[in-house]
């Protein structure tokens, strides 16, 4: 025990380790905040499908031995969540659909072009299953400027945000505009998968967005309180899931995923709990 704690106090010494743990942590708070929209609109996939698309940018990226690979990826998914937002309202494709075909064909790509010019590389690698060392300070910065962004806009917009997600119909009624909020999400998860597909790989980043709201949602009713414990929980997970993958050296995406996955399995109990005894009364 006294040795796991050494170890634990030796990791905040680490600057990779302190770089990996502030742009982390940020970086799900803001998937965090962001997921609970996305999973009550009932397009919580989009995480998945953009990181997807980022893996194939950065595969294009470093087949051109280009020395700043995010450079491309930000502006290539950004323009990929804005167009999935318009394929997906205004054609026959919805949905997961259009997630599902953007997603895929991205990832194809991405590893086609690797294996062709050769460059399927420990780099490449790291953006598909993630690495610890993966953080640079630019990142570091980056992630602390983008989670300052979303948390203003996210407050400055919440009753708009609110609207748009539990019902968009009525809040274009009454003349909100959903579309503009829609893209503003749209981008800023963009920009979160980006940064965060680092650390946690485009296979599993997906999970910082999904795993959060829904097991809020097994206790908590009311949106702000999901918010609320959502964000505390995605954080809490990411501290935990990175300690332990340093602790024990195992991989550090599928380290968060684990751990948040057993605070869903805990959080499902106490929420059946909750409503037993709530029908007992």
């Amino acid at each position: 025990m006294a040795e796991q704690f050494e170890s634990i106090l030796d990791m905040f010494n680490r600057e990779f380790m302190v770089r990996a743990m502030v742009g982390g942590m940020l970086v799900s708070l803001c998937a965090a905040l962001l997921g609970v929209s996305l999973v009550l609109k009932r397009y919580s996939m989009i995480g998945d499908g953009l990181s997807h698309v980022g893996f194939g940018s950065l595969a294009i990226a470093a087949s051109l031995n280009m020395a700043a690979p995010l450079e491309l990826a930000m502006p290539v998914v950004v323009i990929s969540a804005f167009f999935l937002l318009r394929l997906s309202e205004s054609s026959k494709i919805k949905g997961d659909a259009a997630i599902a075909l953007v997603s895929t064909s991205a990832l194809a790509i991405g590893v086609m072009v690797a294996t062709i010019t050769k460059s399927m590389d420990s780099d490449i690698n790291s953006y598909l299953f993630g690495s610890i060392l993966s953080m640079s300070e630019t990142d570091m910065w980056f992630s602390i400027t983008l989670s300052v962004i979303v948390l203003v806009l996210f407050i400055l917009f919440y009753n708009k945000i609110f609207a748009v997600t539990f019902d968009e119909s009525f809040a274009k009624a009454t003349g909100t505009k959903a579309g503009i909020y829609n893209m503003v999400i749209a981008m800023l998860t963009a920009l979160t998968i980006v940064v965060g597909m680092k650390l946690m790989g485009s296979l599993l980043i997906s999970s910082l967005i999904i795993f959060p709201a829904i097991t809020s949602m097994r206790v908590c009713k009311r949106f702000i309180t999901v918010v609320i414990s959502s964000a505390i929980i995605s954080v809490v997970c990411y501290f935990t899931g990175l300690t332990i993958s340093y602790l024990h050296s195992t991989p550090v995406g599928a380290s968060i995923v684990i751990v948040n996955l057993a605070a869903l399995i805990i959080f499902s109990a106490v929420g059946l709990i909750i409503r037993l005894a709530g029908n007992r009364k």
